[in-house]
């Protein structure tokens, strides 16, 4: 899943990344290995919308 298939919406990617971290990877660096996307990219993009990755627990707040 390159991140031309991810949603466009960035709520949308929100919802879609935080429910991925959630039932699925340890850490956005182990989403983003899997589904072949730039973690800078996504981070950059959910920061528009005011939301930052949170390592500890693992999920954008």
């Amino acid at each position: 899943m390159a991140f031309e298939q991810l949603p466009n919406d960035t709520m949308m990617l929100l919802s879609v990344i935080n429910t991925k971290l959630r039932d699925t990877y340890a850490s956005l660096d182990a989403l983003c290995e899997d589904l072949d996307v730039d973690a800078k990219e996504i981070k950059e993009k959910l920061k528009g919308i005011g939301y930052e990755y949170n390592q500890e627990l693992n999920r954008f707040v």
